[in-house]
C-alpha cells in the first residue's frame, strides 16, 4: 500500500513548486520516494507471475520515473512533476515497447497499460494486426474481465481513417488511435489499503492478453 502522506507531500508541491521549497521539504520527499519503492518491490514479483518476460529480479529503482522536469525547451518551467510515475516493461524503464503504468497523483490515480505514441512503423503493424485478427482483438477489448477494469483511451486520434483503411472499416475508431493504451482509474484512497496490491495484481491478470497482442504485431 502507499502512505497518505505520499500523495500529502505531493498535494503540497504541487502549490509549492520551486527549488527552495523542495530543498526545504527534501527529508519528506526521500520519505515518500522510499514508501514508493517499496511498493514498487511488491508489484515485481506479481508482474512476474503474470508476465514471463518480464524479470522477477528486477530493481525497484528502474521503475521509478524520475520526480525531476526537463525545462530546458518547455515554456513550463516548474523543476518537478505533480506525481509519482511508475513504469514496467520488459526492455525497462523508457523502454520504446507495450509497458505498464502507475500513476499516483492526488485526484489523478490510474493504472495503464499498452503502447504509448509509438513509431511509425509499430504503428503501423499494430494496425494491420488488428485489422488482420478482428475477432481475436475483439475478444480481448470485449472480455468481462478487461471490461470490468480498463477501457481503451481514445483522446489522441486521427480525425481521418489512416491511409490504406476504408472509413467504414468495423474498427475504424480504434485504427485511427495513435496510441494503443487502457486505463483503470484507481481511487487516492484505494492506494491507502492492504489490498491495492491485490487490485493491481488482477489488473496485470486482465491486461496480459492486450499486451501480448501488441507484442506479437510489432514482432511480426
Amino acid at each position: 500500500m502507499i502512505r497518505p502522506e505520499t500523495l500529502n507531500f505531493l498535494k503540497e508541491l504541487i502549490e509549492n513548486n520551486d527549488r527552495n521549497w523542495f530543498a526545504a521539504h527534501k527529508d519528506e520527499y526521500e520519505a515518500a520516494k522510499a514508501d514508493v519503492l517499496h511498493f514498487i518491490s511488491l508489484l515485481i514479483p506479481l508482474l512476474a507471475t503474470v508476465d514471463p518476460a518480464f524479470p522477477k529480479d528486477s530493481l525497484p529503482k528502474k521503475h521509478l520515473l524520475r520526480i525531476y522536469r526537463d525545462i530546458r525547451f518547455s515554456k513550463d518551467k516548474r523543476p518537478y512533476k505533480n506525481n509519482f510515475g511508475i513504469y514496467f516493461s520488459v526492455i525497462g524503464k523508457n523502454g520504446n515497447e507495450p509497458g505498464y503504468y502507475i500513476n499516483l497523483a492526488p485526484g489523478n490515480c490510474f493504472f495503464a497499460a499498452g503502447y504509448w505514441m509509438p513509431g511509425a512503423e509499430d504503428l503501423k503493424k499494430i494496425r494491420e494486426e488488428i485489422d488482420y485478427n478482428q475477432d481475436e482483438f475483439l475478444e480481448i477489448i470485449n472480455n468481462d474481465g478487461f471490461k470490468s477494469l480498463f477501457k481503451l483511451d481514445e483522446t489522441d486520434s486521427l480525425k481521418k481513417a489512416p491511409k490504406g483503411y476504408p472509413t467504414n472499416h468495423p474498427l475504424i475508431d480504434v485504427l485511427k488511435l495513435k496510441s494503443l493504451t487502457a486505463i483503470y482509474p484507481i481511487a487516492d484512497k484505494d492506494f491507502f489499503k492492504a489490498d491495492i496490491t491485490e487490485k493491481i495484481h488482477e489488473a496485470f491478470k486482465q491486461i496480459y492478453p492486450f499486451m501480448l497482442f501488441l507484442r506479437t504485431a510489432i514482432a511480426s
